[in-house]
């Protein structure tokens, strides 16, 4: 069976998505890094760095969460979030590490000044930064959802999860996406999707 370690308010919700959107059975074993429960060996066993989210599915061990969704979307996802065409893979791929190494810095980073930082001790200058990278990124996103529905083509894949994903943290900061309307219209649409519904659920509860 897979277990997905990770609460649900963390990195591990995008781990849930797909899992849900996928409907295969999973246990959920909700650490919280915060509280020293992913130090137990047997979990540092799966992951050294003793950090949430990790994975484990038989004999598989995966740390990283969008890695562990395109994992998870190539296993179990075929004719659903993983296509079945090398360009529709490739721009899975393509993506993901573009959410990586292009969204989420600057996102996260806007997060962390302006909800995790103490009022009096935020760096008002590196918000600025954060908020110009950010969107220079989303002109890219946005050229590229008006040409397609998806990023991978005309169909939901785990593209549109591991981006939509990372770019709900510009939600979260109330970031305004009307300049931007191919973006606004199809993040909408993503975090509407009843899968993603259901985490959101589980990440309140927890």
């Amino acid at each position: 069976m897979i277990t997905l370690y990770g609460k649900a308010a963390s990195r591990a919700s995008r781990n849930l998505w797909v899992l849900e959107e996928l409907g295969l059975e999973y246990k959920h074993v909700p650490y919280d890094h915060n509280k020293g429960e992913t130090k137990n060996p047997a979990y540092m066993a799966i992951n050294p760095a003793a950090k949430i989210p990790a994975l484990t599915d038989g004999d598989v061990a995966m740390t990283e969460s969008l890695g562990m969704n395109l994992y998870l979307a190539q296993t179990y996802g075929a004719g659903k979030l993983w296509p079945a065409d090398a360009l529709g893979q490739a721009k899975c791929i393509q993506w993901t590490l573009w959410s990586a190494t292009e969204l989420e810095p600057p996102a996260v980073g806007r997060l962390m000044q302006l909800f995790m930082t103490p009022e009096d001790k935020r760096d008002m200058n590196q918000v600025q930064v954060f908020a110009e990278r950010t969107k220079r990124t989303l002109d890219t996103l946005n050229i590229a959802l008006s040409k397609s529905p998806f990023l991978a083509g005309n169909a939901f894949t785990v593209a549109d999860i591991n981006v939509a994903a990372v770019a709900e943290y510009l939600v979260r900061t109330k970031f305004d996406l009307s300049p931007w309307p191919a973006v606004q219209k199809w993040l909408t649409a993503c975090l509407e999707r009843p899968a993603n519904q259901k985490v959101m659920q589980m990440k309140v509860a927890a």
